[in-house]
């Protein structure tokens, strides 16, 4: 193991490097004698930066000089300010030598991925647990769903070995919502409700909300609510296990019934029989959806977390996969490496809405676009919110941008072949119709939805979802889109965890030895790996092991998995 390096330089444009580790005012580095202490992960000039020049880093601007700024000076808010507004103009410019690259990796990928273990699924898509999820429909009925689910792991996980637990997906709405809101709420749930980790499905509703069960059942499908046998969807082969690559979903309301609690027992090991009959089978590493995510960002979320994430990201990609890139906020000012990569015109114009109907969604609101980082951010380095946006976008790596999805929109495989498709929710034009208001009245166009051409879709690429930087809206919003795993980086370090399996891959070191109890994977390394790609290789054992089930992230093993949707209107 080579001997890391105190800062780095992470492009040769660049005007400021980044200290790797704490350095004393005195110290020579990378032929520059600092005049002030430079704290892990913050940033300081390599030249002298004249007041209102750009500061360069990751090759980009990320900010103007406020004042001089001497070399060997600390970087950072006190002297750095924003250069974003909210009004940009972008031109479509295809980045030939990064998707010359990725292609390069593509010609190889799919014979270095071995196989996973997964569940095959009805539409194609594979699942890498076999759970059993209770999806309320409303707020009222949390509890009974969260004492159905603790009950179901006490008193059936040993009867049904193939189970890997009962879950209860808790949120405060499904009532008293309007709208974009209330059809918001529907589509997450419903998107969560046909998720392939799940092999069986209890919906739960109350009787009297507006997210009703009856109505309900048009987006996951249903024949009758609180009825016996029937309510079970999904074909049997005749013996009461699964046909192929099916899904069961059953359904409750519980104002309809004397004993919810004893009906809903009963319906969950229903489900449980059934579902614990499914088999783990080889299939193609390529049938991943992964969602990349990052939180609580430091300034070595970009050189560490976030780079090795795009190394894995160009890896599975070129093998086939499906990535999935959200947090729009956290787009801004680095969001044209982003549109220089989409595979043609089309999804770069989707790009483009993408970007600019959020940036209406802030300024619709009062705020201004640029304000992202948090105090936590800052601490760890991060100056300005392009500062941060560059590094986030790292996870992307080089691969090609081949879709953008709204909020609510769920990949899917054809079953017939590896393509990979988006899929707009099929609830009612009415909540296509309400969800292009909400875009706001500057909006030219839903900038969603982008499906690939077959010729695009021939490998795997990345897709931008419609959601916000908040960490649990967002990683909620990927698994609603289909991720089977979740991908986050964080260099502060946070116990959260998304309904799948939510590897945590710590920025820094300290971080990764102080909280194990959080932390899956410490990026640090690839600071000191021999060959290029030794880290890279490790985490991708990590992400196989964890899909074939060998081994259940922190946050599972923790019980640190919940689910928030994303709200804008008024509530009754």
């Amino acid at each position: 193991m080579k001997q890391p390096a105190k800062a780095v330089r992470i492009n040769a444009d660049d005007s400021v490097a980044v200290a790797l580790e704490p350095l004393s005012a005195g110290e020579t580095l990378l032929d520059v004698t600092l005049v002030d202490n430079i704290p892990s992960g913050h940033k300081f000039a390599l030249t002298d930066i004249q007041e209102g020049s750009p500061v360069i880093k990751y090759g980009c601007p990320i900010g103007k000089a406020t004042t001089l700024i001497k070399a060997g000076s600390h970087v950072h808010v006190h002297n750095v300010k924003t250069l974003l507004s909210e009004n940009a103009e972008y031109t479509y410019t295809p980045d030939k030598a990064s998707l010359e690259a990725w292609q390069k990796k593509a010609e190889v990928a799919e014979k270095t991925l071995p196989q996973i273990n997964a569940y095959k699924r009805a539409d194609g898509r594979i699942g890498i647990r076999n759970e059993i999820w209770i999806v309320p429909t409303v707020g009222c009925v949390n509890k009974t769903a969260e004492m159905l689910a603790a009950r179901a792991n006490r008193e059936l996980s040993a009867k049904y070995p193939g189970i890997d637990g009962f879950h209860a997906w808790l949120h405060p709405y499904g009532c008293s919502q309007m709208g974009t809101d209330h059809e918001k709420t529907r589509t997450i749930l419903a998107d969560l409700a046909r998720h392939p980790n799940a092999g069986g499905v209890l919906v739960l509703g109350l009787g009297c909300e507006n997210n009703r069960v009856s109505s309900f059942m048009e987006l996951v499908g249903g024949t009758s609510v609180n009825g016996a046998n029937d309510t079970v969807c999904g074909a049997t082969n005749g013996s009461g296990a699964p046909a192929p690559n099916t899904q069961n979903i059953d359904f409750l309301e519980t104002q309809s019934v004397e004993d919810e609690t004893t009906v809903g027992m009963e319906k969950l090991e229903k489900l449980a029989k059934i579902a614990s009959q499914y088999k783990r089978e080889k299939v193609p590493a390529s049938k991943l959806v992964i969602g990349m995510k990052c939180g609580g960002s430091d300034g070595l979320s970009g050189i560490t977390a976030n780079a090795l994430v795009g190394q894995v990201c160009d890896l599975f990609t070129a093998a086939g996969s499906s990535v999935i890139l959200t947090e729009v906020p956290e787009m801004f000012g680095a969001e044209q490496l982003l549109m220089n990569r989409c595979v043609n015109e089309s999804v770069y114009k989707d790009t483009v809405n993408l970007i600019n109907n959020f940036k209406d969604y802030f300024t619709r609101h009062g705020q201004v676009v640029y304000e992202n980082p948090s105090p936590g951010n800052k601490d760890g380095g991060i100056t300005t919110l392009e500062d941060k946006s560059l590094g986030c976008v790292q996870k992307g790596g080089k691969a090609p941008v081949c879709g953008v999805l709204s909020y609510g929109d769920r990949i899917c495989r054809d079953t017939t072949s590896n393509e990979t498709v988006a899929q707009t929710p099929e609830s009612t034009q009415a909540s296509e119709n309400a969800t292009n208001s909400a875009k706001g009245a500057q909006a030219q166009e839903k900038p969603t939805s982008s499906a690939n051409s077959p010729d695009d879709s021939a490998k795997g690429g990345v897709y931008l979802l419609e959601g916000p930087g908040n960490d649990i809206v967002s990683t909620t919003a990927m698994t609603a889109a289909g991720a089977n795993i979740i991908l986050f980086t964080t260099g502060r370090g946070t116990p959260l965890g998304a309904p799948v399996p939510t590897i945590k891959i710590a920025t820094n070191h300290p971080l990764a030895t102080r909280k194990i109890n959080w932390i899956d994977f410490d990026a640090s390394a690839i600071l000191s790996q021999e060959s290029q790609f030794e880290t890279r290789d490790s985490l991708t054992s990590l992400i196989l092991q964890t899909a074939d089930g060998d081994y259940r992230t922190k946050n599972e093993q923790n019980g640190y998995s919940e689910i928030a949707i994303m709200k804008e209107g008024v509530t009754l």
